[in-house]
């Protein structure tokens, strides 16, 4: 039976940041093992490290180079040991080159064993931009390296938590490039990414909710015209291909109407103006505890051949090594990867 369960390949994230004290959080649960076959990629060295500050998270450490070996069993996490990090360089907590080169070759591993059929299923966990750069690979976010990696043009981020959904026309733009970038064209093709992600999900009749760009949604003209010169017509054609989608709504109600239960997923115009109401819906802090009590939510990038998830949190370098990370996000997005991988013979019509 467990060889039949879908293999996921989770990346460290940035070594110096909270993600191998998260990734160790979630392989203590045996749990995960009755869903999948987990498989942690980044140094063996790091996490080896984590354990020694802090003990709790302490695991056996099974370090292979070839996926054929991984155990997959409670208790044990297999790591595909990348040796990328010089344990006595690294800072935890800083932002640093090496740990910016260390977390972007995990992102290209990942990548090269699902094309290749090796995994089911991908997860990331967060690096850093900064330290991406600073090691001269120049991307934008995961979402980029995916895009290029697959050799993949037509592809969008997705966000969920609970019954809450959004997905974006652009992302990691400027704000008036993110304006210039609403076109008939692309705002169909989200439209259209949307619908079939939610079937992929399970949704056999997908409500799509698509935002204005302006106040009021342009409110007749009178604040813009993109909403009559390039979101409705994008809205008809979706109509005419039998997608059911509404809109273009005012941004500043379409939200509180999703979690109502009006629609299955949004269409967000931009990076803001999806991110801000599932991080409001999903991170919770507690001002007496001074801490975060909840940071739940998935990223998950659609339109690529293969599947990739996501926590939706940063590197948090300031929680790094203290045994404070919250993992639900990393629960989340290793429970989405599952779904997505047990539905992913689903074509959508």
């Amino acid at each position: 039976m467990t060889a039949q369960l879908p293999i996921i390949a989770i990346t460290m994230g940035d070594p110096a940041s909270i993600g191998p004290e998260i990734s160790l959080k979630v392989f203590q649960k045996a749990q995960l093992y009755e869903k999948c076959r987990p498989l942690l990629v980044g140094d063996s060295n790091v996490i080896k490290k984590v354990i020694e500050v802090l003990p709790a998270l302490s695991l056996k450490i099974n370090s292979i180079k070839d996926v054929k070996d991984a155990q997959f069993q409670p208790g044990t996490i297999d790591i595909l040991d990348m040796q990328m990090v010089d344990i006595d360089q690294l800072e935890f907590g800083k932002v640093s080159s090496m740990a910016g080169n260390a977390a972007f070759q995990y992102v290209k591993k990942v990548i090269d064993l699902a094309m290749k059929g090796v995994v089911d299923a991908t997860v990331t966990n967060a690096l850093n931009k900064e330290a991406m750069n600073l090691a001269g690979h120049h991307f934008a976010g995961h979402t980029e390296i995916y895009g290029k990696y697959t050799n993949t043009q037509n592809y969008t981020m997705m966000l969920a938590h609970g019954n809450l959904r959004v997905v974006h026309n652009s992302t990691h733009v400027s704000l008036r490039q993110a304006c210039d970038l609403v076109k008939t064209p692309r705002v169909t093709e989200v439209i259209r990414i949307a619908n079939t992600a939610c079937k992929q999900l399970g949704i056999s009749h997908p409500q799509i909710g698509v935002a204005g760009l302006n106040p009021h949604s342009s409110e007749n003209g009178l604040f813009g015209d993109e909403e009559a010169n390039e979101i409705i017509p994008a809205i008809e054609i979706a109509k005419s291909e039998g997608i059911n989608v509404s809109g273009p709504i005012p941004p500043d109600t379409i939200f509180p109407k999703a979690i109502g239960g009006w629609f299955d997923i949004v269409v967000a115009m931009y990076h803001d103006q999806g991110h801000i109401p599932l991080k409001l819906k999903g991170f919770q802090y507690d001002p007496q505890k001074h801490t975060w009590k909840s940071v739940a939510g998935v990223n998950i990038t659609l339109g690529l051949p293969i599947i990739r998830t996501s926590v939706d949190h940063g590197t948090a370098f300031d929680q790094a090594l203290k045994g404070t990370a919250n993992e639900i996000s990393l629960e989340n997005a290793i429970d989405y990867a599952i779904k997505l991988a047990k539905n992913k013979e689903m074509v959508a019509q």
